[in-house]
């Protein structure tokens, strides 16, 4: 039988599953305390993620130049302060990023920010007539015209809003810092060639690194901007993604302890998914369908999942001790939404270490039931996307998490 066969969308087919284990070295050496899994456990964990999955992402020049290029005192009817800062990178005009930041508009700077990349542009988030559509290469939309010939097209101002619910974000007390995920680079096989990939070819660096962990480099690129803005707390950004850039996220999360914590939502396969479970996107129909996303060893484990020297649990215990919230939704079985919580179930023995309790449940819970302490979940009525119900959720979760550390 060729492999892999149809999606599996049944649990009495999904078979028997063993998982790497979190807290065993490689050399067979047990992981008891923090300073075995800090100065052992956890890079080898780090390295074989990058060597099978999502590649090695080069140690390049990150200094940027940075330029204000529009700003609006009173967005969101005078309730927020809305600003475009253009980063620009490798003594480059043409390789920017342009980071939009909405924040509350009061006297208590500096405030938490959350922080994402976006797949539309900084005008479909906010659809404010005076934000720039961006010129950048755009996956085309064949049911709506929001992008016509790979063109950001005037339709599209706000088609991300829900998505991103500026409205709670602004009231919980946070500012929002996004920005085009196609600046870092463009979403396609080809995209590498004018994306940071190029350029770190360009200069001499051959590593072999996919989109995924391009998308995580511009995450971390934004946070160094946002260590230098006054108006945001540094200390408490919180790198969120959706679907493919929840993978990005949680990559960026990994590796880059600045980040406070992560949410990912409907990640799935090559996310938070495990990628031994028999359950919706295989790792064959990831690599197949987005070739340009993984490093090109990530691929030689397409007939062969079990294999994998890692699983998706050992990826969100490397945000640890930091909080996670992991989102999934009921109707995105392409995504495993079962296998997600299996993968934040399966990181607890890791937060434990640190005195942190993680799900606190072995039971898979009911739709619309959150779960969690340091590693949250929630399983929300619907498909794949980002919702109010999402933001509700999140935006309590980060409140809470930063009010027990005040």
């Amino acid at each position: 039988m060729d492999y892999p066969p149809p999606a599996n969308y049944e649990e009495g087919k999904v078979g028997p599953l063993a998982l790497p284990d979190s807290l065993l070295c490689k050399d067979g050496t047990a992981v008891n305390d923090l300073l075995t899994w800090q100065l052992k456990r956890r890079k080898e964990l780090l390295q074989l993620f990058a060597d099978n999955v999502y590649g090695t992402t080069p140690n390049l020049d990150n200094s940027f130049k940075s330029e204000l290029l529009e700003s609006n005192e009173n967005a969101l009817g005078g309730r927020a302060t809305r600003r475009t800062v253009r980063l620009s990178f490798f003594g480059s005009e043409d390789f920017y990023i342009d980071l939009q930041i909405i924040s509350p508009r009061d006297t208590s700077a500096p405030h938490p920010a959350i922080l994402g990349a976006n797949f539309f542009g900084n005008h479909a988030v906010l659809g404010d007539a005076d934000i720039a559509i961006t010129q950048r290469w755009m996956r085309d939309t064949p049911d709506s015209n929001w992008v016509i010939l790979n063109q950001a097209t005037e339709s599209s101002r706000g088609c991300e809003s829900e998505r991103w619910q500026v409205d709670q974000i602004i009231e919980a007390g946070f500012s929002l810092a996004t920005f085009y995920y196609g600046d870092v680079e463009s979403d396609h096989p080809e995209g590498w060639k004018g994306g940071v990939r190029g350029t770190a070819l360009q200069r001499g660096f051959t590593d072999s690194w996919g989109a995924i962990a391009a998308w995580a480099w511009g995450l971390s690129r934004a946070l160094d901007y946002l260590e230098f803005d006054s108006s945001i707390d540094a200390t408490e950004v919180f790198v969120m993604g959706h679907s493919r850039l929840g993978k990005a996220a949680i990559w960026a999360g990994a590796n880059d302890s600045r980040f406070a914590g992560v949410i990912s939502n409907n990640s799935g396969a090559g996310g938070v998914a495990l990628a031994r479970r028999n359950f919706g996107e295989s790792i064959q129909a990831l690599n197949e369908n987005f070739p340009h996303w993984f490093c090109e060893k990530f691929a030689t484990f397409n007939s062969r999942p079990n294999d994998l020297p890692v699983d998706m649990h050992q990826l969100i215990a490397l945000i640890a001790p930091r909080p996670i919230y992991i989102a999934s939704a009921s109707e995105d079985l392409w995504a495993d939404p079962k296998g997600e919580f299996l993968a934040a179930l399966h990181a607890q023995s890791v937060y434990q270490l640190f005195g942190k309790v993680g799900v606190g449940t072995s039971e898979w819970p009911a739709i619309e039931t959150p779960v969690g302490h340091d590693i949250y979940y929630h399983l929300r009525r619907g498909g794949h996307g980002v919702t109010a119900y999402d933001w509700e959720q999140f935006l309590k979760f980060l409140s809470e998490k930063r009010l027990k550390q005040i």
